[in-house]
């Protein structure tokens, strides 16, 4: 039998490895600024068209290349960065593989311009398929050129398996973020189809994080800093009331290095414990720099996921320092270690809560309590304990019966089976908290979610609207401008149609700017600007966390954000329009995200908590 292993060829075998490094037109991206962060350069320009899939080019003012070593760089596991095996516990630069160019050159056409500063004449190399095509000397400036053409032009599966251009473009823009943040002194462009997206000059990292992300950020930063033996960290953290839904804007850097870890982000959201909302996020930007003897950086193709040698120290050095700038510039409560707790019920209204700085001694400290009758009678006057009783509304059975007498009517609704033909009777709807509808039915009563139920309504309500391409929107008497990051303004950009089928109006102005001059009918008399902002924000995490399609995902996210500001002092009136609404849904019994809208209370079960 003849032998069946035999060696890949070489093209073959780069596409394979080019399937680990090169995954979108945003691993390109990555690749190619890292090697101009590594050349030295100070200023880098990157020229994005049809979100990467035509051409990537990124130019830099780096040190260049010979012309050898412009045709090693093309060879697979070609590297400046190491000599021997102990130099991979020694990594402070960004690439060192040798796996970059040859992977991409693997599955673009690639084009290279370089020079070095003494030289008179800098290279031209054009590469396809792995194959170069043409090498010849050129004039060219100091640094290089890499245009990057027609990514998996010969791997025709790959390119079918890419997103649309908006979707590719955010990847595209993530990449670049973290880059510009890693690296503040160097001045950063990006261009997209020939329109500018970031024009960022070298400087602070706090100018660096304004510039990205937009203006409003400027008052949200704390500063966060700690060094000890081991590991120094510094970045900045936002403060609390601007925490998002969404975990986009969470970055952590290991000597410059962008990684992703689960068990350190745990570390600073448990710092900020007890200073946000539910399901909200902090915005934060740190840097750890350390030893890289105890950070392995080579256990992943891309780079971004790390391994140190002592994970638990790392947590805690960092949960500690972030714990600390929030309470250095008076984000976290604090106490108040003069005051007597045991005491401090008893200062009066308009007497200072510590008793140490408006008393100087003991003796008028607890002068208060001297008077203090010990041989009264404590047991006198008991009932009074219970006079709240008398002030609530409760209601007895043959009471209830006696306010609201008349025949009981049934909702004519498509109910599940644990509603289906329950008889209500035209009593009173009952609020608990300003949040929850309490009725009275024939086997006991329901209580109904208000958010949840109109949640629900508006839902189905936007569903159709998207069907139909028909949405009703209310004029805005004065038109909002929102200023977006260009992220937020691609996505914006994505949905457009959706957004203005939904019933909002905009339009566009300036760069990464927008008017907003109609919302939905449902959100008259409410903030414009924030109720979009909102909107953005609940897309974002529900296509990060729930993988929606676009249209459900619309719906919910408008839904769930109208229900939140629409659901505040309804009136009796309005209440009983929530419920014929609810059950008059096609599917009553939950929100779009699977909760409950309301919960029946059988009369048997309400008496099982009483009877013995």
């Amino acid at each position: 039998m003849e032998d069946i292993v035999h060696l890949l060829p070489d093209s073959i075998a780069n596409q394979i490895a080019a399937g680990e490094v090169v995954q979108r037109p945003a691993s390109v991206v990555k690749e190619l600024l890292e090697n101009s962060i590594d050349a030295g350069a100070t200023e880098i320009k990157m020229v994005v068209k049809d979100a990467g899939k035509s051409l990537i080019q990124v130019i830099d003012n780096g040190k260049g290349m010979s012309l050898t070593d412009a045709r090693m760089s093309f060879e697979r596991h070609a590297t400046s960065k190491i000599r021997y095996a102990e130099d991979l516990f020694k990594i402070r630069t960004m690439g060192f593989r040798g796996e970059a160019l040859a992977s991409i050159a693997a599955v673009a056409q690639v084009e290279m311009k370089t020079k070095r500063t003494n030289d008179e004449l800098g290279t031209l190399l054009q590469v396809e398929a792995s194959e170069i095509k043409k090498q010849e000397p050129t004039a060219t400036k100091d640094g290089s050129s890499i245009s990057v053409k027609n990514l998996f032009y010969n791997v025709p599966a790959r390119r079918n398996f890419l997103k649309s251009n908006p979707v590719e473009l955010r990847h595209i823009t993530d990449e670049f973020q973290r880059v510009a943040l890693a690296n503040a002194g160097v001045s950063m462009s990006m261009l997209n189809n020939d329109l500018e997206m970031y024009q960022l000059d070298g400087g602070k990292l706090s100018k660096r994080i304004v510039q990205l992300f937009g203006r409003n950020y400027q008052q949200q930063l704390i500063p966060c800093q700690e060094e000890t033996p081991h590991v120094k960290v510094e970045g900045y953290l936002g403060k609390p009331e601007y925490a998002k839904k969404t975990r986009g804007e969470q970055f952590f850097f290991v000597n410059g290095r962008y990684i992703r870890n689960n068990y350190l982000n745990h570390a600073v959201n448990t710092a900020f414990q007890g200073l946000l909302k539910e399901d909200y996020h902090p915005f934060y930007v740190l840097f750890m720099e350390m030893d890289p003897l105890h950070v392995d950086i080579n256990v992943h193709p891309t780079k971004t996921e790390v391994k140190f040698d002592d994970d638990r120290m790392l947590y805690g050095i960092i949960n500690s320092s972030v714990k600390q700038a929030l309470g250095s510039f008076n984000v976290t409560p604090s106490l108040d270690f003069n005051t007597d707790v045991n005491f401090e019920q008893f200062t009066s209204p308009d007497r200072p809560a510590s008793f140490s700085q408006t008393s100087s001694s003991k003796d008028n400290q607890y002068a208060q309590f001297k008077n203090i009758d010990s041989k009264r009678d404590h047991a006198k006057n008991w009932e009074s304990l219970y006079d709240f009783a008398r002030k609530e509304d409760i209601i007895s059975d043959e009471q209830l019966d006696q306010e609201m007498p008349g025949a009981t009517v049934t909702f004519s609704s498509r109910i599940d089976d644990a509603m289906d033909e329950q008889e209500l009777t035209p009593s009173k709807i009952y609020r608990l908290h300003n949040r929850y509808l309490i009725r009275q039915v024939k086997s006991g009563m329901t209580i109904i979610d208000e958010r949840a139920a109109f949640e629900r309504i508006l839902f189905e309500r936007y569903d159709a609207r998207l069907k139909s391409d028909k949405g009703a929107s209310q004029s805005s008497l004065f038109p909002q401008q929102i200023s977006l990051n260009p992220s937020d303004y691609s996505l914006v950009m994505e949905i457009k149609s959706e957004i203005q089928q939904l019933g909002f109006e905009f339009e566009e102005m300036g760069q990464h700017m927008i008017v907003i001059q109609g919302v939905p009918a449902e959100l008259s008399n409410c903030n414009e600007k924030e109720v979009f902002e909102e909107l953005l924000e609940q897309y974002k995490f529900n296509r990060k966390e729930l993988g929606l399609n676009q249209k459900d995902n619309l719906c919910r996210s408008l839904a769930k954000r109208t229900a939140a500001i629409k659901c505040k002092n309804l009136s009796d009136q309005e209440a009983e329009q929530l419920i014929d609404q609810l059950f008059g849904c096609k599917q009553p019994n939950y929100t779009p995200d699977g909760n409950p809208t309301y919960k029946l209370i059988s009369l048997d079960k309400i008496k099982s908590w009483f009877s013995s």
